[in-house]
């Protein structure tokens, strides 16, 4: 009981908000730079802002990477959003599921062994995520912008067995998270040792 109390005060502490703050502004700013990947169709860009709020989930827990990715997205979604939101709530799902599972898991014993576990598990999480997120959310809201065979035809361009929606989930948005997942975990490794001691 007093340990789940002062999980409360820590998190809800100005250290810790500060922290959640800037790492949210951080993650925001890095939202912007987008990379195309090639083999994959060229509405899937890499970004790489989930890697502040892994960081921040593995040195303050899930709930603040949670927090970091939401508040990222609430600034996209007042400054930049062309998708009324629902972009952004699809990033959401997708990066805050990465994070929460991935640090959830690291942050139940801290070592490095807990720490590739959860990348690894965060990174299926992703992609299983980002699948639903692209077929339920992402996908139907462009069909109402320009025909679906327009988006299912970028994906036939870089790959011939993509024909329909399912297969263009199966073999450009699924794999394409499974590769993203795959980068944030190696550089947040590399970085994490270096930060992690500013974060505590």
């Amino acid at each position: 009981m007093y340990n789940q109390i002062s999980a409360k005060k820590s998190f809800f502490s100005t250290s810790s908000l500060v922290k959640i703050s800037i790492l949210s502004v951080l993650s925001y700013l890095i939202m912007f730079i987008e990379i195309p990947v090639l083999f994959f169709p060229v509405f899937l860009k890499l970004d790489f802002s989930d890697i502040p709020a892994i960081i921040g989930g593995f040195a303050l827990g899930p709930v603040a990477g949670v927090f970091i990715e939401l508040i990222k997205n609430l600034l996209h979604f007042v400054t930049k959003s062309n998708t009324g939101g629902v972009g952004e709530f699809a990033n959401f799902l997708v990066g805050g599921g990465f994070v929460f599972v991935s640090s959830g898991i690291y942050y139940i014993n801290k070592n490095k062994k807990n720490a590739v576990i959860g990348c690894i598990v965060g990174t299926i999480a992703m992609a299983v995520i980002g699948g639903f997120a692209n077929y339920y959310i992402l996908i139907p809201f462009y069909a109402k912008i320009f025909p679906i065979e327009a988006v299912v035809q970028m994906g036939t361009v870089v790959n011939k067995s993509i024909i329909d929606v399912k297969t263009l989930i199966y073999y450009a948005i699924v794999p394409f998270n499974l590769l993203k997942g795959v980068i944030v975990s190696i550089i947040t490794a590399i970085l994490y040792k270096k930060v992690s001691i500013i974060l505590k």
